[in-house]
């Protein structure tokens, strides 16, 4: 069974879904653990602060609603910001008290959307790669990431042109539906 993103954010609601939460934790984790490193954080530091958003997120789900006019990834950007801002000013007081530090920190913490959709589009790529067989996976590399002309990625595959482009269109829809309503 295919977990859509908007179901996935409903069954998160049930703290006891361990499924769910394991397809979050897959999905967002690496992100999370990006987004601690742009802002300097080393490995064992970024550990931390990623296990406290999901701890933070456990102890908010249960109350969330999704609101389909909302972002779920604004969301979710904020409460990281907010338990690094907090991490930080515990760690560091007086730097934090620092108008100028302050200032700094708000500018490291810009993280590029775009970026982040590159990331999370390559991550969700993980995915659901291994829901396809060998040959859809290296059509779908090829034409789509390598951007290979899809004549000749027939031809190197033994397919027709046709298959390829059924081919990308089957892994975008269920990239999409992967990602579906969690990017706005």
């Amino acid at each position: 069974m295919f977990l859509t993103p908007a179901s996935l954010l409903y069954r998160l609601r049930s703290p006891e879904d361990s499924r769910a939460w394991n397809r979050f934790v897959d999905l967002y984790s690496p992100l999370l653990y990006h987004w601690a490193k742009k802002l300097g954080y080393q490995d064992s530091d970024a550990s931390d602060l990623v296990q406290d958003v999901f701890v933070t997120l456990w102890q908010k789900m249960p109350e969330f609603e999704y609101d389909e006019n909302r972002s779920f990834h604004a969301w979710l950007k904020t409460i990281f910001l907010n338990r690094f801002r907090t991490l930080a000013k515990k760690q560091s007081p007086l730097l934090m008290q620092s108008g100028s530090r302050v200032s700094d920190v708000d500018a490291k913490i810009e993280l590029d959307e775009a970026e982040d959709m590159q990331f999370l589009l390559r991550r969700a790529l993980l995915l659901v790669e291994s829901e396809f067989s060998q040959l859809y996976r290296d059509v779908f590399r090829s034409y789509v990431l390598e951007d290979c002309n899809p004549v000749d990625v027939a031809k190197a595959t033994g397919i027709s042109v046709g298959t390829v482009y059924s081919i990308k269109s089957k892994v975008l829809s269920r990239l999409r539906q992967e990602l579906s309503q969690v990017f706005e």
